[in-house]
């Protein structure tokens, strides 16, 4: 390989904004609001996204905490009663319990933790501050979550608390009722978040599920992520298909990256996965792909609008681009160890990583957060990366997802999850799936941050730096 082209593939890093550039100061993100505000799925949601792209982050649920000490009071609104003193004792020990939790994990190391309770005083919010930030030194940042609508509010109820522990082999109705009762009790005794009097705090109210914010004080990388994505994310009911393109020629061959055509069979899928959503007669379908041929001829019998988003390109292999796993273990034995060892933070030379591949795939995330029904058309480590994300999926294991071709995957995102179907069309196809070592145990949370801070420094001489250079957005899409 010539330098002139060594040198254009290193430069491809840049392109990237990747987390492990950023130093992270322990930051606890508090969580206010009554209950069915949806706090819980929001609570969830932002902390799966801060994993995903490489911020270590875990939920400190108060009601867990409640229901593990006292099981006989699970499904009655009288513990919830203000006046009931030895309840309230209870509940008040369970979420200094969740506290101190919280805190012992950030000292350990933890960088996000988010602290998922009602927190509904002005009191009760000082004394979380006190505690975090004077006396510990974390950074504290409060999402208040803010609904008018009583239609939201009845389907939260319905949707969310039915299928709660608390009301286990409850009847849905009585469930429904005690549930009322219990917001009956919060309400009485919740104050909001003030803009003149709580000036001093950071913090984002989010009103009716994203109706109208409220963003004050943002301070640091971590709130700056955490407001760009809850003012992206929203829970109306939506559909995301996900498949790889069809058998290309390059698959049938065992060959990598490239951008091949489709073979018999690939064409053939393309034909049946045209007449699969045809059945599903989905209204308002947009369907992405990637600017590879492979994609786009895959979804050239589809009748939707479509996109091709440079983003969604099969992760660059560098020099190892049309090589099979044969030839590369051949050629360059080292690289193939180094890639069997650690294989989510392993950079191809001159090519990419899947953690750069999850930073690039950031803006798509972000995309079909705000989307209804999409299909995305997409390469085997970009369907893993996004699968990942939607089935929270640890690093560790994300490049050993098998996403088989000509299979489709039906994600649909609910309260405390997504539901995945899934559906093997009836066109036979290569297997491309390769398992992982079975001598290879996962990194310790510690090891994967020094690789992650590792991969993050440009080793090569005269070239750019990523921890010094700004990164440029990989985000280039074309509607046809």
């Amino acid at each position: 390989m010539s330098g002139s082209a060594k040198s254009r593939l290193h430069h491809k890093r840049t392109q990237f904004a990747d987390i492990a550039n950023v130093a992270i100061a322990p930051c606890a993100i508090v969580m206010v609001g009554l209950p069915a505000r949806g706090k819980t799925y929001m609570a969830k949601k932002l902390a799966h996204y801060l994993n995903w792209i490489g911020i270590d982050t875990r939920v400190f649920n108060v009601g867990e905490y409640r229901r593990k000490a006292v099981k006989q009071f699970k499904s009655s609104a009288d513990f919830f009663r203000p006046d009931n003193r030895e309840a309230l004792e209870i509940r008040e020990k369970c979420a200094r319990d969740a506290l101190e939790d919280l805190r012992h994990w950030l000292e350990g190391g933890g960088e996000v933790a988010v602290y998922d309770a009602t927190n509904s005083s002005r009191s009760r919010r000082q004394m979380i501050c006190e505690y975090l930030t004077n006396e510990h030194g974390f950074k504290t940042f409060f999402i208040e979550s803010i609904c008018f609508n009583p239609d939201i509010i009845e389907a939260n109820i319905k949707e969310v608390k039915v299928s709660s522990p608390d009301y286990k082999n409850t009847d849905q109705d009585e469930a429904i009722e005690d549930f009322k009762k219990r917001i009956a009790h919060y309400e009485s005794q919740y104050e909001t978040i003030n803009e003149e009097r709580d000036r001093d705090l950071s913090f984002i109210k989010i009103f009716d599920q994203g109706e109208r914010y409220l963003v004050n004080r943002v301070q640091g990388h971590v709130e700056s992520r955490v407001v760009y994505y809850l003012m992206n994310i929203h829970v109306l009911p939506r559909t995301i298909f996900l498949t790889r393109h069809g058998e290309t020629d390059m698959n049938v061959r065992g060959e990598i990256g490239g951008d091949s055509s489709l073979s018999d069979r690939g064409v053939k899928f393309a034909v049946t996965l045209a007449e699969f959503l045809e059945n599903k007669a989905l209204g308002g379908l947009r369907v992405w792909t990637s600017l590879l041929k492979a994609t786009i001829q895959t979804a050239s019998g589809i009748r939707s609008p479509k996109e091709h988003w440079k983003a969604l390109n099969e992760i660059d292999a560098g020099i190892c681009e049309s090589m099979t796993y044969e030839e590369i273990q051949e050629k360059y034995p080292e690289e193939y160890a180094m890639r069997c060892k650690d294989k989510y933070h392993y950079r191809y030379p001159g090519g990419e990583s899947y953690q750069d591949l999850v930073a690039r795939l950031e803006p798509v995330i972000m995309e079909l957060e705000r989307q209804e029904n999409v299909l995305v058309i997409c390469s085997q480590a970009v369907a893993r990366c996004l699968m990942a994300y939607f089935m929270e999926i640890d690093c560790d294991d994300l490049p050993y997802l098998n996403v088989p071709l000509h299979t489709v995957y039906i994600l649909t995102p609910v309260a405390y999850g997504c539901k995945v179907e899934t559906y093997q069309l009836p066109v036979q196809a290569v297997d491309t799936y390769r398992p992982r070592a079975v001598d290879v145990l996962p990194l310790t949370s510690t090891e994967r941050k020094a690789r992650r801070k590792k991969n993050s420094e440009c080793q090569e001489p005269d070239c750019c730096s990523r921890t010094k250079s700004p990164a440029v957005p990989y985000d280039e899409v074309i509607a046809t």
